[in-house]
C-alpha cells in the first residue's frame, strides 16, 4: 500500500498545513466529476459576487458626498444624480442578495451530489478489497473515517471558493486604503494575526482529539445500536442487559463530553481575548480616519468609504485567516479519505486469465494448503491435501474452529492460501479471473445476510444479473421450498422482508434460510456449497432440503457442511477436519 506523508496529529505546523493543501486539487477533481456544470457556475457567480463589496462602498461614498454637496447648496434642486446613485446601490444590494442565494443553493446541491458520488466511490473501492482486510480493526478505522469524509466535504469546497472570492474583494479594498494611507494595512494585520494564531492552535487540538477518538466513537455507535435495535432487543431483555449497555454508553459519552468541554472552554476564553485585541485595532484605525476628516484632509464620503473598507477588510482578513485554518484542517482530513483509496487488495488478479473450464474435468485439488488469518499466530487450516472430483458430493465435518468455513472461503478465493496452492483442472485458481471463478461457484454461508428488501430481490442476489427474470426466481424458490412461503405473504414475491421499512414482514429463522437457499439455485454453478445454512431447521426439514439439493446437483460438484451425521451420509465422501494445534 502506498504511504502518504505521516502527520503528527497533535502538533500540526504551518508548513504541514500548507503541505496538506496539496490534497485540494484531487478534491476539486472529485467535486468536478460530481457535477461539472454546477461547479463551473458556482465559481463564475463567486467571481461576480467578489466585486460587490467595493462597488457598494464606492456608490455609498458618492451618495454621501452628493448629499453633503446638496446640503451646502440649498438652492440646488437637481436631485436626479443623487436618486440615480440610490437606485444603483439598491440594484447592487438586490444583485448581492440574489448571488448569495444562488451560491448557497449551488453549494447545497453540490453537497448532495458530492456525498452521493464519493459514497459510491467508496463502495466500489471496498468491493475490490479482500475479505480479511474487512476483518482488520485498523482498516475498519480507515474505512469509517473515509465514510465520514463523504458528508459535508462540499463545505470545504465552499470555503476554498470563498477564499478566492474574498481575495478578489480584498484586492479592490486594499487599493483604496493604500491610496489613502498604507499604515492602515499594517495596523489591520497587527489586529488580526493573534486571533488567527489562536484559531489555528485550537483547530490543531480539535483535529488531534477527533482522530484519537475514532475507535471509541465506533464503540459508542455500536453500544447505541445494542441498546435500541430490533436485532438485539431479545437478548437485551432476556439477559437484563439494559443497564449494562446504558452504563457503558454513559461512560464513553461522558469521557467524550469531558474532553470536548475542556477544549471548548479554553478555546472560548482565548477567543474572547483575541477578539478584544482585534476590536482595539479596528477602532484605532477608525479614530485616525475621523481625525483626518475633521482636519479636512478627506471628505465625509471618503470617511464612510475608508471606514467601511477597513471594517470589511478586517472582517474579510479575519475570515480568510480563520478559514485558512479550517481549509487546511479539511485538507488534512482529506488524508483519511484519500488514504482509503490507496489501500490495495492483496489478492492479485491474473493479467491474462485462463478461460474457466466448462465443464470441469479434473476438479479442485488442494496441495498442502494452509491458511493463517492476519495478525494471528494460529493456523486456521494446514496441510490440506485432497481432490474434489467433478460431480462429487463432499461433506466436511469437524468441531467448531476446525476451519470448515475457512476452507470454503479458500475455494471461492475470498482468501488466498498462506502456503500451498489450490488447482482447478491442473491450473492454479489464481490463474483464472476471480469473477468467473465466483460465478461458477454457488455458496450459501451459515451467516447469510437477511436483506431488508423484497422476497424477489432477496432471492435474486444469488445472481443479480437475473433480477428481472421472474421465472428463474420462482424456479429457485420452488427448489428451496421458499415458494410456499411466498404464497403466504400478502404481496407474494414483492413483499418487503424485515421490520426496518414500512409494511415489512419478519420471517422465522427457518423461513429466512429457505430464502437464502434459493439464492444457490439462481445460477447454473458447477460447484455448490452449503455451509450449515439449515441450522435453524429441524432434522427432518434439513434432511428434505439436502435431499432436494442432492437431486439438483446431479452431475455437479457439491460441498456440504453439517453437524448432523444423517446429512453427511448423503455425500459421496466425508472429510473430517481437526483444529490445528500450534
Amino acid at each position: 500500500m502506498a504511504k502518504r506523508n505521516t502527520i503528527d496529529n497533535s502538533k500540526l505546523t504551518f508548513k504541514q498545513r500548507l503541505s496538506a493543501l496539496s490534497n485540494l486539487p484531487h478534491f476539486f477533481k472529485l467535486v468536478w466529476l460530481s457535477s461539472p456544470g454546477k461547479t463551473a457556475l458556482s465559481f463564475i457567480l463567486r467571481i461576480i459576487r467578489s466585486a460587490m463589496p467595493v462597488a457598494l462602498l464606492y456608490v455609498g461614498k458618492l451618495i454621501v458626498d452628493q448629499v453633503v454637496a446638496l446640503n451646502r447648496h440649498t438652492g440646488d434642486t437637481d436631485h436626479h444624480y443623487l436618486w440615480k446613485l440610490v437606485a444603483i446601490e439598491f440594484a447592487l444590494a438586490i444583485l448581492t442578495d440574489g448571488l448569495n442565494r444562488m451560491i448557497n443553493l449551488l453549494d447545497s446541491l453540490l453537497g448532495d451530489l458530492f456525498s452521493n458520488y464519493t459514497s459510491m466511490r467508496i463502495m466500489r473501492h471496498a468491493a475490490t478489497l479482500d475479505l480479511d482486510q474487512f476483518e482488520d480493526s485498523v482498516f475498519y478505522d480507515k474505512l469509517e473515517r473515509a465514510r465520514q469524509q463523504t458528508v459535508g466535504r462540499t463545505i470545504l469546497l465552499s470555503q476554498v471558493m470563498s477564499q478566492v472570492q474574498d481575495m478578489i474583494s480584498m484586492g479592490f479594498l486594499v487599493a483604496g486604503l493604500l491610496a489613502f494611507n498604507p499604515w492602515l494595512i499594517l495596523l489591520l494585520l497587527i489586529s488580526i494575526i493573534p486571533s488567527f494564531l489562536g484559531e489555528s492552535y485550537f483547530n490543531n487540538q480539535n483535529y488531534a482529539l477527533t482522530r484519537s477518538q475514532t475507535p471509541e466513537r465506533r464503540e459508542l455507535d455500536y453500544t447505541r445500536y445494542l441498546g435500541a435495535s430490533d436485532e438485539t432487543a431479545k437478548e437485551i431483555k432476556i439477559f437484563n442487559l439494559a443497564e449494562f449497555v446504558i452504563n457503558r454508553f454513559q461512560t464513553l459519552s461522558d469521557k467524550f463530553y469531558t474532553d470536548n468541554r475542556k477544549l471548548a472552554v479554553r478555546r472560548s476564553a482565548w477567543g474572547t481575548f483575541f477578539s478584544v485585541l482585534g476590536s482595539a485595532g479596528y477602532y484605532a484605525a477608525y479614530v485616525f480616519i475621523i481625525f483626518q476628516t475633521i482636519n479636512g484632509k478627506t471628505s465625509v464620503g471618503d470617511l464612510t468609504f475608508l471606514a467601511g473598507s477597513f471594517r470589511q477588510l478586517r472582517s474579510l482578513m479575519e475570515g480568510m485567516l480563520s478559514r485558512f485554518t479550517t481549509v487546511s484542517q479539511g485538507a488534512i482530513y482529506l488524508n483519511d479519505f484519500l488514504e482509503f483509496f490507496e489501500i490495495k487488495p492483496k489478492i492479485k488478479v491474473a493479467e491474462k486469465p485462463l478461460p474457466f473450464p466448462y465443464p470441469i474435468k479434473q476438479g479442485f485439488t488442494f496441495e498442502d494448503v494452509g491458511f493463517r488469518y492476519r495478525n494471528s499466530e494460529n493456523w486456521a487450516n494446514r496441510h490440506l491435501s485432497f481432490t474434489l472430483h467433478p460431480g462429487e458430493k463432499l461433506a466436511l465435518v469437524g468441531e467448531n474452529g476446525a476451519g470448515k468455513t475457512t476452507l470454503v472461503k479458500l475455494l471461492a478465493r475470498l482468501y488466498d492460501p498462506t502456503e500451498g496452492r489450490i488447482l482447478l483442472d491442473g491450473a492454479d485458481i489464481r490463474d483464472y479471473a476471480i469473477e468467473d471463478l465466483r460465478f461458477h461457484i454457488g455458496v450459501i454461508f451459515q451467516d447469510y445476510l437477511r436483506y431488508q428488501m423484497t422476497l424477489s430481490q432477496n432471492i435474486a442476489v444469488g445472481n443479480i444479473g437475473e433480477l428481472e427474470n421472474e421465472e428463474l426466481i420462482k424456479k429457485a424458490a420452488r427448489e428451496s421450498l421458499a415458494d410456499m412461503l411466498a404464497e403466504k405473504l400478502p404481496h407474494k414475491y414483492e413483499q418487503w422482508l424485515g421490520r426496518r421499512f414500512n409494511d415489512g414482514v419478519e420471517l422465522s429463522g427457518g423461513e429466512w434460510q429457505k430464502v437464502a437457499l434459493a439464492r444457490a439455485y439462481m445460477k447454473d454453478a458447477q460447484l455448490l456449497i452449503l455451509d450449515e445454512p439449515t441450522a435453524a431447521l429441524d432434522a427432518r426439514a434439513e434432511y428434505e432440503v439436502f435431499q432436494r439439493f442432492a437431486q439438483m446437483t446431479k452431475g455437479k460438484s457439491a460441498v456440504l457442511i453439517s453437524h448432523r451425521f444423517s446429512t453427511a451420509r448423503l455425500a459421496d465422501r466425508i472429510i473430517v477436519l481437526e483444529k490445528v494445534r500450534s
